[in-house]
């Protein structure tokens, strides 16, 4: 008897119209940042939601906003974790959420399944616009019944744009945290 994990994944973008919701639990908003100029350090946020609306046939006129539960975030150190949310970075007792919005769609290629999601990105009541370079992973139904897409997404971002300026300069030269954060995405998709 056939099942669904007999099945290949579909990999037509064209199949994808429709609204969703973002599966968190089976999502990953991250990122990666510089420490002591020698290593990378990655961290997480662990609560956030977002609608999807796809729409293949004009793909600009696809959507996204997400929104982020700032005192989510998680480094894997607990005293890292409070410095991040602290009035040195995120000031979540002031800013307890972070938004993006998306503006357009650029650069798609269906072949491929590559585009560019362009949106406005606010952290602690500074908005700045953000490309996120993304890859449609493919999309299947899944044992409950329910439509998945999945995709996978990068940015650079340079956190003094939001006034995330704190930093420490170290004895050797150089500074205790990139300016340059690395962001990354893995988002399980779920239709409405």
């Amino acid at each position: 008897m056939s099942t669904v994990f007999d099945k290949a994944p579909s990999e037509a973008i064209a199949d994808l119209s429709g609204t969703y919701t973002i599966d968190a639990s089976h999502s990953r908003l991250g990122f990666t940042t510089r420490h002591a100029m020698v290593t990378n350090v990655k961290g997480s946020f662990g609560a956030f939601e977002g609608t999807v609306v796809v729409d293949a046939a004009d793909p600009a006129a696809s959507r996204a906003d997400v929104t982020i539960d700032v005192a989510s975030v998680t480094t894997g150190s607990a005293d890292r974790d409070g410095h991040l949310r602290s009035g040195d970075f995120f000031d979540v007792e002031n800013y307890p959420t972070w938004t993006f919005t998306s503006t357009s769609v650029e650069d798609v290629d269906q072949a491929a399944g590559t585009f560019t999601l362009v949106g406005d990105l606010t952290i602690r009541d500074t908005t700045k616009p953000v490309r996120v370079e993304l890859t449609f992973d493919g999309s299947a139904k899944d044992p409950f019944g329910n439509f998945r897409a999945g995709f996978e997404g990068k940015a650079v971002v340079n956190r003094k744009d939001w006034g995330l300026t704190w930093n420490a300069a170290l004895e050797t030269g150089g500074v205790l945290v990139s300016e340059k954060i690395k962001l990354d995405f893995d988002i399980s998709l779920v239709k409405a």
